[in-house]
């Protein structure tokens, strides 16, 4: 197997293929949209990705950032080759796609400020830090891979919730989050993402495990709850109203400790997102 190439290839599918449950999600927003602007959005929106798969376009224009999740089980190990092999097929992946450039160039101040432009070669992004999760399967290794676009990072959240020991006030503020985002998102439907952790490092984190791991043909009560109460925001597709705002959500609760707080993290995905793929080895 070429680690590099089939790295490369995950890079690529996640930019422009849609998941099945999301491709069903849409398909069934579509059939029950009464608002007659917004059915013709969500159409337009289905064959935009149609065209993205045939001519492998990106789905977006804003490629999105690489982040990487590995799940490993107890007979697998995980090398720093691997490590590199990864990193050079997000590089080619970025490259052939080919993704927008956005890597900025300069020391930590001048990338901050953005004062010496950006590098024309896409592959120069570097992705995000990895991410390391427990597999059941004593046996499995998978790489997960995720593109994230800037729009929804900028509406996304990380707070502490005062639980006052019912998850019904937490999940209740995380949705009146949510709703402030989805107003001034602009890309609708969307499919949040939320996680509940210790701390702000952790909450992110199951957030991005929820977009790897959820299914929008599986969703669970909880998840529903979240996907009712944002559709009754009218917000719709593109803002245009209806009953589509979202196509559904994902939520992933971790390990919790004695406290009087959670820490929440919430993701207002845009209606290409979550750009997933993954690599069994």
């Amino acid at each position: 197997m070429d680690i590099i190439d089939n790295v490369s290839d995950c890079i690529i599918k996640a930019s422009t293929e849609l998941s099945d449950d999301k491709r069903r999600a849409l398909e069934i927003a579509i059939e029950n949209e009464t608002n007659e602007n917004s059915k013709w959005a969500l159409t337009q929106i289905l064959k935009n990705y149609e065209i993205a798969a045939a001519k492998k376009f990106p789905l977006c224009d804003d490629t999105g950032i690489p982040h990487v999740i590995i799940e490993i089980g107890k007979n697998r190990q995980i090398t720093s080759q691997l490590i590199n092999q990864i990193n050079e097929g997000i590089s080619l992946g970025l490259n052939k796609l080919p993704a927008r450039p956005m890597a900025v160039k300069g020391d930590e101040i001048e990338r901050i400020e953005q004062s010496q432009g950006l590098y024309d070669e896409p592959g120069l992004m570097k992705p995000a830090s990895f991410l390391i999760d427990n597999a059941s399967n004593p046996d499995t290794l998978k790489i997960h891979f995720l593109l994230q676009g800037g729009g929804p990072e900028i509406r996304a959240k990380t707070y502490r919730v005062y639980h006052k020991r019912s998850f019904e006030t937490v999940i209740n503020e995380a949705i009146e989050w949510i709703k402030d985002s989805l107003k001034l998102l602009g890309c609708t439907p969307s499919i949040p993402s939320i996680g509940i952790g210790r701390s702000h490092f952790e909450a992110s984190s199951l957030m991005l495990k929820s977009m790897v791991y959820g299914n929008l043909c599986n969703l669970t009560d909880e998840e529903k709850y979240v996907r009712d109460k944002l559709n009754q925001t009218n917000i719709g597709p593109l803002g245009l109203g209806g009953k589509t705002t979202v196509l559904g959500t994902f939520i992933k609760i971790g390990n919790q400790r004695a406290s009087g707080v959670r820490i929440v993290s919430v993701r207002p995905s845009c209606f290409v997102e979550p750009r997933t793929s993954s690599l069994k080895l």
